[in-house]
């Protein structure tokens, strides 16, 4: 189904969060299996999945409620499959392309892909991935960036930069964004040390990154839901059909993972 979701994988689904292993599921405590007397005020409720009579506004909260305080659990990933399905059935395309490059505009931070598989280092910390759309007509550009920590002896990380995978885009039906890879480039901050090993610091990257943002050739963005602070987009190609990003217009929301 084309604005359904492809069947989740358990294991094959993550969330991206603040982490020492770069982007992983965010890291909550779940309830002791031996006490069943404390409740879990953020867990998923058992009908989670049931988007009946939800409205598009609830379905939004719900889903940004949910994605930092996930735990890797089964019905969390139904619960967000059906969030977005929802939100997909009801959006309501823009009918412009002078409208819809001002919506995509900016500096999106991603919140969920479905496409995180890897296992990354230790040794590499990312600390945000934003995604840049700077549109011109039916074309653009689109820059995803992310803050890196390495830690070449896996204690101190005293190497530290910026990685931007810079692509150009197309828009040549409706919102379908038509990508093209340009270069890759690391740009150490300044005062870093440099890493002894560029080309292992861009393999911890490639295995930290979503597949489909480190290489976008050979696919198509459409999106799917958009409004003033959060854009979904599915991906169309050969290696990542059906892949969904969530993400928030950079600084639109406070997120806050469940605590201790």
């Amino acid at each position: 189904v084309v604005n359904g979701f492809a069947p989740l994988v358990h294991g094959k689904c993550a969330v991206t969060s603040l982490s020492a292993e770069g982007f992983g599921r965010t890291s909550v405590k779940e309830k002791p299996k031996n006490d069943s007397t404390k409740s879990e005020p953020h867990s998923v409720p058992s009908d989670a999945a049931n988007t009946c009579g939800m409205s598009a506004a609830d379905a939004k909260k719900a889903l940004i409620d949910l994605i930092p305080r996930m735990t890797g659990k089964d019905e969390e990933y139904r619960a967000v499959e059906s969030y977005v399905n929802l939100l997909e059935e009801k959006y309501v395309p823009v009918q412009t392309i002078d409208f819809l490059n001002l919506a995509m505009a900016g500096e999106w931070q991603l919140l969920f892909s479905t496409n995180l598989t890897g296992r990354p280092s230790r040794k590499l910390r990312l600390r945000e991935l934003i995604q840049k759309v700077e549109s011109d007509g039916f074309n653009g550009s689109l820059t995803n960036m992310a803050q890196w920590d390495l830690a070449e002896d896996e204690e101190v990380f005293d190497c530290t930069g910026i990685f931007n995978v810079k692509c150009s885009y197309q828009i040549n039906q409706g919102a379908r964004m038509i990508v093209d890879l340009n270069d890759h480039e690391i740009r150490p901050a300044k005062g870093s040390k440099i890493p002894s090993d560029v080309p292992g610091l861009v393999g911890l990257l490639h295995r930290a990154f979503p597949k489909e943002m480190f290489d976008p050739s050979g696919h198509a963005f459409d999106t799917t839901y958009l409004d003033a602070d959060l854009r979904v987009v599915r991906l169309t190609g050969p290696h990542h059909e059906g892949v969904r990003n969530i993400f928030m217009r950079k600084g639109s929301f406070e997120i806050n993972p469940a605590s201790d």
